[in-house]
């Protein structure tokens, strides 16, 4: 399927023209208003309609009685009435003549009163006026080859906005793929650059996300991406209703070598208009949303479906991982390859929660497609060793590296780092790895010395919790309400209560040692 022949690209005369339709050039056209502003021409329209605005898109001379034959559409056709027979009834003439123009297509008729005739014919006038054809006066001093130079001109500064336009444009929407919320960014971005409606839908047709002016046309741009999708390949479909252009993308590569890689997201646009500028505006953030959906390697789907069922299934983690993919510093594939947890959260207080495709986005820029969202945190699961740069806006967690036995551990830690690091306006922290004082004792007697100084509070985990993020951010208040997502007074009247229960004096530095040494 291909986008249907646009009416801005392939124009038809709002007269009714008969001619089929003719190949464009690559060039915006130009209303005729915009020739009539030019001063140094002196044009001045004295019949037919004034709106809406004809757009010229050539400027012909012909003297012929019948100028249908060399008429392409859309042409300012310049006369001087050289072809006007002097014996002939002039109302029967003109009728037959401006008739003939129209069905050519012709979108304006300029006549130049020097040198044959001192005016335009009453006769013409009446005849452009009966026929809706827009009439131009061309003075004795401005010259046909003069305004058909003027045309060219606006149409070479039509183009280098038109460029400009999209140029810009298309930096726009690459920079809103890059934020921390990239395809409603996209779809904003789109939307306002194309004055109309962008949707997002899911390879089940919800609509995922969108954003711009109601255009009135949700079924029907609806019913369009269902037809795209249903096509179950690389495709494109664009309809008209109610005056607004409809146009959907497919987001996927289709079926390939007998394997089915699309994943089935369709772009909707709605818009007044659909210029070629749009179409390739368009085009970009189709590519780019196809990016941001997909999968960051072929077959990984398949692979994590099967990790999930084994799963499920009462298999133990070290047998699936090497479904996953290689993990770090083994890659023997035989279960006990290192991995890390990220936790990723916006770095605005009052950023939206993360969509899926956005999630999915993060992940692919960690090279990961191993992703899960939870309420405003994002979790990614990767092979150890990989480089995490920070990624503007967001704000990240990372574990230290763990087998798969650990991942509930390491899952645990990157939380707790993703607690640190938004309480201290960082924007990634490590859980440590360097050899602790805990690594001096057994496990087993340092395990049970915890159980019983915990004691009188492990009843509560959310005492527990707070103790352990107000020790690991030296007693400031402010910084562990912001960990905990909590107010600052519920933090101090939680130390208060494991002050109590402890029985023991919080501000001495050698009881808070050894509180984290146990909550260690």
């Amino acid at each position: 399927m291909s986008i249907t022949p646009d009416p801005s690209i392939h124009p038809v005369h709002p007269l009714h023209s008969t001619r089929p339709a003719t190949p464009t050039p690559p060039t915006p056209p130009v209303p005729l208003s915009a020739l009539l502003a030019r001063e140094d021409l002196g044009l001045r329209q004295i019949a037919g309609p004034a709106s809406p605005d004809p757009a010229i898109r050539w400027a012909h001379v012909s003297e012929m009685a019948d100028p249908y034959p060399y008429l392409l559409g859309g042409e300012l056709l310049l006369t001087a009435g050289v072809h006007i027979p002097a014996g002939a009834g002039p109302a029967t003439y003109f009728d037959a003549y401006v008739a003939r123009i129209v069905e050519g297509g012709g979108a304006a008729l300029g006549f130049g009163v020097a040198p044959v005739h001192d005016t335009v014919p009453p006769a013409l006038v009446a005849a452009c006026d009966a026929y809706g054809l827009p009439l131009v006066e061309v003075p004795p001093r401005t010259t046909f080859s003069g305004v058909a130079r003027a045309v060219w001109q606006l149409m070479a500064e039509a183009r280098l906005a038109e460029l400009r336009r999209v140029t810009e444009a298309q930096q726009s929407l690459a920079a809103a793929a890059s934020r921390p919320d990239p395809a409603p960014s996209v779809l904003r971005r789109l939307a306002q650059r194309v004055g109309g409606r962008a949707v997002l839908y899911g390879p089940d047709g919800t609509e995922i996300a969108a954003a711009g002016r109601d255009m009135g046309a949700h079924e029907a741009l609806a019913g369009l991406a269902a037809v795209v999708r249903a096509a179950r390949g690389p495709a494109s479909a664009a309809d008209t209703s109610a005056g607004v252009h409809l146009a959907a993308y497919a987001l996927g590569a289709g079926k390939d070598a007998g394997k089915d890689t699309g994943q089935g997201f369709v772009l909707g646009v709605a818009a007044p208009d659909r210029t070629p500028g749009d179409h390739t505006i368009v085009s970009v953030a189709a590519v780019l949303l196809a990016l941001l959906t997909g999968e960051h390697r072929s077959g990984t789907g398949a692979a994590r479906s099967s990790a999930l069922v084994r799963l499920l299934l009462g298999a133990a983690p070290e047998t699936v991982a090497p479904l996953l993919g290689d993990g770090g510093r083994d890659g023997d594939g035989d279960g006990d390859e290192l991995w890390v947890v990220v936790h990723a959260r916006a770095e605005a207080s009052d950023a939206p929660a993360p969509d899926p495709v956005t999630a999915s986005a993060l992940a692919t820029a960690f090279g990961s497609s191993l992703v899960d969202l939870d309420g405003d945190v994002v979790r990614v699961l990767l092979p150890a060793g990989r480089e995490l740069a920070p990624q503007p806006g967001w704000t990240y967690g990372v574990s230290a590296p763990a087998g798969p036995r650990e991942w509930p551990a390491a899952d645990v830690q990157a939380a707790r780092a993703l607690a640190r690091a938004r309480a201290t306006r960082s924007p990634l922290v490590r859980h440590g790895e360097r050899p602790a004082l805990a690594d001096l004792v057994p496990e087993a007697d340092a395990a049970a010395h915890a159980r019983a100084l915990l004691a009188p509070v492990a009843a509560s985990p959310a005492l527990v919790e707070t103790l352990r993020t107000w020790l690991s951010l030296h007693g400031s208040w402010d910084r562990t309400a912001v960990a905990l997502d909590v107010h600052r007074n519920t933090v101090r009247q939680r130390i208060a209560r494991c002050t109590a229960l402890l029985g023991t004096d919080l501000d001495d530095p050698d009881v808070r040692m050894e509180l984290w040494f146990a909550l260690r």
